[in-house]
């Protein structure tokens, strides 16, 4: 049974997850983190699903780990909740729609660490960003230490996850966190804008693919090796029919119909990421 640690809508092609702990500013409890990672399997499977976006309820995206239970909260033999903790039903780099992190408010600790997981992120220019750990005397987790060198480059990294200071949503454009800020007033029209241009406008195979070969290769160190990954992705492609009703949809000047689903149509050389 749901326990309202959040909350899921799909209208048009997107799927909203809003975290809904706001009288706790959305800290995570071991509740909410698996029934977040429970809907992306589910929206993973369901191809009327394009695109997954993730906010926060109240005027937080998320405080981050709960600190409520005091000192111990990070200490996994004190803490059976921590130590049986079971892993996420899918990965979010295998699911097979992009997820969108609309960062609505203050996002610090794993409120940060798991949308640097994710696909998109965008901020309000109200939001504030923090890797604390290391003010908290632990370390950044949730894959943080290779997720956030790779995106925005070691020097970057380094300052942020080893000050673990807290920096403004302008200040998280330049570092590269997010890709945009819109003020608050317009920021979830701007996300549901940039979120039903994918569900409407892409071919949801395509998107599938592309995803899971960006993340593939980031771990291939040779340029050629990459490329010819990329072009037997590309020689696939075109010859499939979403090539076909892409390209003539655009020359006939209307929308296009996709027939392709990632349920069943993404070839089995394209990879998982382990």
């Amino acid at each position: 049974m749901a326990s309202g640690h959040i909350l899921k809508e799909v209208k048009d092609g997107v799927a909203t997850v809003t975290l809904n702990r706001p009288e706790k500013l959305n800290a995570f409890s071991g509740t909410m983190a698996a029934e977040l990672y429970a809907s992306f399997a589910e929206y993973d499977k369901d191809d009327d699903v394009r695109v997954i976006v993730v906010t926060g309820a109240g005027r937080a995206f998320s405080a981050g780990a709960d600190l409520s239970s005091g000192g111990n909260t990070f200490d996994a033999d004190a803490r059976a909740e921590r130590r049986e903790r079971p892993a996420p039903a899918i990965r979010p780099w295998n699911v097979r729609k992009p997820i969108i992190a609309a960062i609505n408010g203050p996002a610090v600790g794993m409120g940060i660490t798991l949308p640097m997981q994710w696909d998109i992120r965008v901020a309000a220019e109200s939001a504030r960003i923090g890797f604390v750990f290391v003010r908290r005397g632990v370390v950044p987790e949730a894959l943080s230490l290779w997720t956030v060198p790779r995106m925005i480059g070691v020097a970057k990294a380094n300052e942020l996850l080893m000050t673990g200071r807290i920096i403004s949503a302008r200040e998280a454009l330049e570092f590269g966190i997010v890709s945009h800020v819109w003020p608050d007033a317009e920021f979830m029209p701007k996300v549901r804008e940039m979120a039903l241009d994918i569900a409407q406008n892409t071919a949801p195979v395509s998107v599938a693919i592309t995803k899971r070969l960006i993340y593939s290769l980031l771990a291939e160190p040779e340029a050629e090796k990459a490329q010819k990954e990329d072009t037997r992705a590309f020689v696939w492609a075109g010859k499939q029919p979403d090539a076909y009703e892409g390209v003539s949809a655009f020359v006939e000047k209307r929308k296009p119909k996709w027939k392709m689903k990632p349920s069943k149509d993404i070839p089995e050389f394209i990879p998982t990421i382990k």
